[in-house]
């Protein structure tokens, strides 16, 4: 007999059925992660406390510290991992039925695949795979599957969640019988266009759930060189960036995370911007750094006419700096005389000139070169010193050995005089110390940058005191090779060498001193009064040894070093780059592993990129891979038809990119004059949720300059006096592209517009 379903159950859809199916699925995901976490967090409280039984020993500190660190970057991948845990599932024929985890009931050649943030298996079967990190190759089909090109998936459904709820799910048919046909959506890509339709916030989000099929083949890239990828306002350069380092990090996991990710970005905006998102993807590892913030210890603020920052980015400062250090090798004008156990010395030019001329022809930085000079320096005077003590009375050959030389050598050293002697005419420089003497010193600049114009050395002098500025970045790196300063790294290593010497010293004392304990002969009354020294004092607290361990992550080590080399170097809006800062970015990366993600119809920068092939040629030649991005996901095409009227102007060769969405807004054209914060008000109280941004040619007359907005976007727009944009710089046609690119649903154009453009007849002013 077959028993009637219950009522609530016959009522419910096929809909709601999968709906709770799949509710049900990811709550046993959730009771699994909850799980992991319970287990990391108390493994973290025992490492703690310090009372694991299983590693007591006091020499495993170092161990346990390790471990620490571990756990918590473990809880912070899997607490983060819950921000939408699940979001697609594929249902795909597999040959191979050894490759398949979860067949589906009665078709065994049929595999159902869960997409997530990261991976989790039941390990108690086997490992068989519950959730697949999205970065895995076997969660490609979900993003490149088609209706031409299934891939061999049946059904992709895309999910949709709040917290732990499975609030919604869109389905595609992509082969079968179904083949083409869509449930729980409007179309193919709904998923897509649900996420461009949202309010943008001060936080990019994600787009692991929308990786479109041009995205993926960028993100997977197997390139192991420089890999260029230029697309237009709008193509997800910078998301596509970023998903390609989570994916790195989680193919060449054991690679990347000993040498770590750097991240340069064109502002600490876009910075503040884009920082959650690789956390979100389980990724924590990176360092994000402005260019302008790359040297250690340097924090640029300053602010640089267009003149100057086009000087200062150029490939000819390499030449000024190196002029300026040479400035330091300095000749005497006469001759000096030295007292050195009552024999007279002299230190004339041609000898000091002899010791220079040795220590630049080794070729070392200049600190390091100190030492040549030195020696060549310190063996001349020992061979003056030995002509004088050694002279043959008789006129015959010098009555001193060479052992006997080498001691006056040695003794030499020693000489006070000496050294400052080698202090003078070489010393010892420090890259800040250079710079700002040579921009804030009329004269050295007039030295340093003598082959130059006048118009040149005006530009370089800035008064005493002045801030650093963001070109100055690339400068002190520059000079830091030119000088030679030490390796962070090296010295630390040097230092933890010096320390255990000092514990095993220290030790050896106490093993001297360990006869002053009692010993089984003494009277038992005084043995409570009696401490031998290993009562009271140990071989670390000897050595005065306080915490000098370096604990520190990977990223953090890596962003104080500048002589770190990382494993991948990931380089946004990349065409803004002079050719010095390149020359720092390719420093950070010797095995020129990079990605760099542009467009050079945006270029803002005086002493940035025009071709890729031109700026990259000094570094790899013809040695890049470049890839291009088409599809506009984010601007509407009402304002890209205006954008593109700016992009013939800069590029009429450029077939710019296809935008995919309309706009409900028309483009507005209004009078100068026109208060820009008004027309933001009356946006804002229509949906207040969305984010609204003021762009002029200032940032101090309203809202925001081009600069301050690279990278970043918004619901609405209010672009004000665009002609001035255009005339307040050489790139300003690229900076009015920017500008006008930045909106997802709404431009208003307040003011001037240059007569290139061509205004709607709709617009509210024709100007």
């Amino acid at each position: 007999m077959v028993t009637a379903p219950a009522p609530e159950e016959s009522q419910e859809s096929e809909y709601q059925r999968e709906l709770r199916h799949e509710q049900n699925y990811v709550d046993g995901l959730f009771a699994r992660l909850d799980n992991e976490v319970s287990q990391a967090t108390e493994r973290l409280r025992l490492v703690q406390l310090n009372t694991d039984p299983a590693n007591p020993a006091a020499e495993a500190l170092v161990q346990r510290e390790t471990e620490y660190h571990s756990l918590n970057a473990r809880l912070d991948r899997l607490n983060l991992a819950q921000l939408g845990l699940v979001f697609g599932r594929i249902d795909i024929h597999c040959e191979d039925t050894r490759n398949i985890d979860n067949p589906l009931p009665g078709e065994p050649t049929m595999d159902r695949r869960y997409i997530g943030r990261m991976g989790l298996d039941a390990r108690e079967e086997n490992y068989r795979t519950l959730l697949l990190d999205w970065r895995a190759p076997m969660a490609r089909p979900f993003y490149l599957a088609t209706t031409a090109q299934p891939e061999g998936v049946r059904l992709r459904r895309h999910l949709r969640t709040h917290g732990r709820t499975v609030t919604d799910f869109d389905d595609e048919f992509l082969s079968g019988n179904q083949a083409g046909h869509q449930r729980g959506g409007v179309g193919s890509e709904s998923a897509l266009f649900h996420v461009l339709q949202q309010p943008r916030t001060s936080r990019m989000k994600d787009i692991v759930e929308t990786i479109q099929r041009e995205q993926d083949e960028i993100i997977r890239d197997s390139t192991r060189g420089i890999l260029v990828v230029e697309g237009g306002p709008g193509t997800g350069k910078t998301a596509v960036a970023l998903h390609r380092v989570a994916y790195l990090l989680y193919t060449w996991r054991e690679q990347l995370a000993r040498t770590g990710v750097l991240i340069i970005g064109p502002n600490r905006t876009f910075l503040d911007y884009i920082s959650h998102v690789l956390p979100e993807l389980g990724e924590t590892g990176t360092v994000l750094s402005t260019i302008g913030d790359l040297y250690p210890g340097i924090s640029g603020t300053g602010k640089e006419s267009l003149l100057v920052r086009e000087i200062k980015g150029s490939a000819e400062m390499v030449e000024i700096l190196s002029e300026e250090v040479r400035h330091y090798q300095v000749l005497p004008e006469e001759i000096r005389y030295l007292q050195v156990d009552g024999i007279t010395l002299q230190v004339t030019p041609s000898m000091v000139k002899a010791a220079r001329t040795k220590a630049r022809r080794s070729r070392r930085p200049h600190n390091l070169a100190q030492s040549v000079f030195r020696e060549e320096l310190l063996h001349r005077l020992a061979q003056q010193m030995a002509g004088t003590i050694g002279a043959d009375p008789l006129g015959g050959a010098n009555l001193l050995h060479h052992a006997d030389i080498d001691q006056l050598h040695d003794d030499l050293a020693e000489e006070p005089e000496i050294n400052d002697l080698v202090a003078e005419f070489w010393p010892e420089l420090s890259p800040t110390t250079v710079l700002r003497r040579l921009l804030e010193d009329k004269n050295r600049i007039a030295y340093a940058a003598r082959a130059y114009d006048t118009e040149t050395q005006e530009a370089l002098y800035r008064p005493s005191g002045s801030s650093w500025s963001p070109t100055d970045a690339a400068l002190l790196d520059e000079l830091a090779v030119l000088v030679g300063m030490p390796d962070p790294e090296e010295e630390q290593r040097r230092a933890d060498d010096n320390w255990r010497q000092k514990v095993t010293e220290a030790q050896e004392a106490l093993d001297i001193l360990a006869s002053s304990a009692n010993t089984d002969t003494d009277d038992e009354e005084f043995e409570a009064e009696i401490l031998g020294a290993h009562d009271v004092i140990d071989a670390e607290t000897l050595a005065q040894r306080q915490e000098t361990r370096d604990s520190r992550s990977t990223a953090e080590r890596a962003s104080a070093d500048y002589t770190w080399a990382y494993g991948h170097v990931i380089v946004d809006e990349a065409q803004e780059l002079s050719p010095m800062e390149w020359r720092m970015v390719m420093r950070r990366c010797p095995s020129r592993w990079m990605t760099l993600v542009g467009d050079t119809a945006q270029t803002g920068s005086p002493a940035g990129v025009d071709s890729w092939a031109e700026t990259l040629s000094p570094f790899v030649g013809s040695r890049f891979r470049y890839r291009t991005m088409t599809v506009n996901y984010r601007t509407p095409s009402q304002i890209m038809e205006i954008a593109h009227q700016v992009l013939r102007i800069i590029d009429p060769d450029s077939p710019g990119t296809q935008a995919i969405r309309d706009s409900d807004y028309p483009v507005r054209f209004l009078a100068s004059g026109t208060n820009p914060q008004a027309i933001i008000d009356e946006l804002s109280a229509e949906e207040p949720d969305r984010l609204s941004a003021i762009i002029s040619a200032n940032d101090s007359d309203c809202g925001y300059s081009v600069d301050a907005i690279k990278g970043l976007e918004f619901d609405h727009v209010v672009l004000v006096e665009p002609r001035k944009i255009v005339e307040q710089s050489p790139q300003g046609w690229q900076d009015l592209f920017v500008a006008l690119t930045r909106a997802t649903q709404s431009l208003t154009v307040i003011g001037e517009v240059p007569k290139s453009i061509d205004i709607p007849e709709c617009s509210d002013q024709a100007t």
